[in-house]
């Protein structure tokens, strides 16, 4: 073979593979490709935990399966107007509960957990079992209160952050957000998969004294005995995800960010005081998020790389 038909070969390997990175580019955002990649591991960990019974798992499939249309589609939703744009960017944060569901479905079928390894962590760590004693030797009703409204804020510190970039007009610092608030998630959902940890709600009998009397402790109980997943305990993805989202409302808008700063520090207290994770869940959880924020000012740093243009009069442009 001549240098010339070698060097043709090769120019059109290359033409290809730049056409095959445009196309990647423009058609899908950088959350789209941390979705397919997170079904990707979600599929691996489904196929490996069923191998001996499939029994009612090829629904989780078949859910992957449109999890994957709807991310092909998000493209296209983003061409489509306001409302096909909102979802387009959108479509990671509505999915969260349903992601969450599967992880706590998969580990309760699975059947084991790691709490001693992690008990044992948290001995050698902080000399004790902090997550049973705190709530048990300072049993406080109005520190309580704090701790749970503040645990109960999490929901609302995830959405405030993203959606009061958005409707501030700051649309890319938003989707920054999104994707950033959505990788925390997946490096922590994929964890739960390979090493669920129950964490001492499960482990530990619940406390019940005056601290756990109160209205918003009972509340959270409540709430966590109908939306809680099995095994999901390290890292703490409230932690994780709650400092992700102030810490990125506090560098694109402040006073947002200032205004979510209190609640996520309390929070971060509550998942410990309440009995909801092991200190090291928690302290595991702001590792995450660090090394989530440190990539996102690398990301950040990039012209966003959205998809096709938008129609004119676009909720974009508003």
């Amino acid at each position: 073979m001549s240098d010339t038909s070698h060097d043709g070969t090769t120019a059109r390997r290359t033409e290809l593979l730049t056409m095959f990175r445009r196309a990647v580019v423009q058609r899908f955002t950088a959350v789209d490709l941390v979705t397919l990649l997170y079904v990707a591991v979600a599929t691996v960990a489904v196929l490996a935990f069923t191998a001996d019974d499939r029994k009612g798992w090829d629904w989780l499939l078949v859910a992957h399966a449109l999890l994957v249309t709807l991310v092909l589609l998000a493209s296209r939703a983003r061409e489509a107007g306001r409302v096909g744009r909102f979802l387009g960017d959108w479509y990671p944060m509505l999915l969260l509960g349903g992601l969450y569901a599967e992880v706590g479905v998969l580990n309760v079928d699975v059947g084991y957990q790691h709490d001693v390894a992690i008990q044992r962590l948290e001995l050698w760590v902080f000399g004790s079992q902090l997550s049973y004693r705190w709530i048990r030797e300072w049993p406080n009703p109005v520190f309580s209160w704090i701790m749970h409204i503040c645990y109960i804020a999490y929901y609302a510190i995830l959405c405030a952050s993203p959606l009061g970039l958005w409707l501030s007009g700051r649309r890319d610092a938003a989707r920054r957000t999104i994707f950033a608030v959505m990788v925390t998630f997946y490096l922590c959902y994929v964890v739960f998969l390979f090493f669920p940890v129950a964490g001492p709600r499960y482990a530990f009998d619940l406390a019940h004294n005056a601290a756990t009397e109160i209205w918003p402790a009972r509340a959270t109980q409540w709430l966590l005995d109908r939306g809680d997943s099995w095994g999901a305990a390290f890292p703490s993805s409230h932690v994780a995800a709650a400092v992700v989202a102030a810490i990125c409302a506090l560098r694109y808008w402040r006073p947002l960010g200032l205004a979510l700063v209190p609640l996520t520090l309390g929070l971060v207290l509550s998942v410990v005081y309440g009995q909801f994770h092991y200190a090291v869940d928690a302290v595991s959880g702001l590792f995450v998020a660090g090394a989530v924020l440190a990539s996102q000012y690398v990301y950040g740093a990039e012209p966003e790389k959205v998809g096709a243009r938008l129609p004119a009069g676009s909720l974009e442009q508003a």
